[in-house]
């Protein structure tokens, strides 16, 4: 059995991407993932946001997040696609730690 981490994958899409595009690439991502094994796979959309500072000469972006585990290996061949894909122009991801944190009080 092969040990797997848990990653948050968040992407920003171009503000004027249609619906549409934005189901299929989600659904894209989906497939990749399990396709490639990953578990747990929850896909939330965050909705359209203004940006900190403009990229590309865009002022907003179509958040989406995902969560998965997976290999660390396929967590680069998900960003290769994206970084490929003109739609997205931010996608950051982060492996979440999966000790347990205790608060003191």
């Amino acid at each position: 059995m092969t040990f797997l981490n848990s990653y948050e994958t968040i992407y920003v899409l171009k503000p004027d991407v249609t619906e549409n595009s934005n189901l299929s690439l989600v659904n894209y991502y989906k497939t990749v993932l399990k396709e490639k094994g990953a578990t747990d796979i929850v896909v939330q959309h965050r909705g359209r946001r203004h940006l900190s500072y403009n990229i590309n000469q865009y002022y907003d972006g179509i958040y989406v997040q995902m969560n998965y585990k997976a290999s660390g290996n396929l967590v680069a061949i998900l960003e290769k696609s994206m970084r490929f894909n003109e739609n997205i122009i931010r996608f950051l991801t982060i492996k979440h730690n999966n000790l347990e944190v205790m608060s003191v009080y």
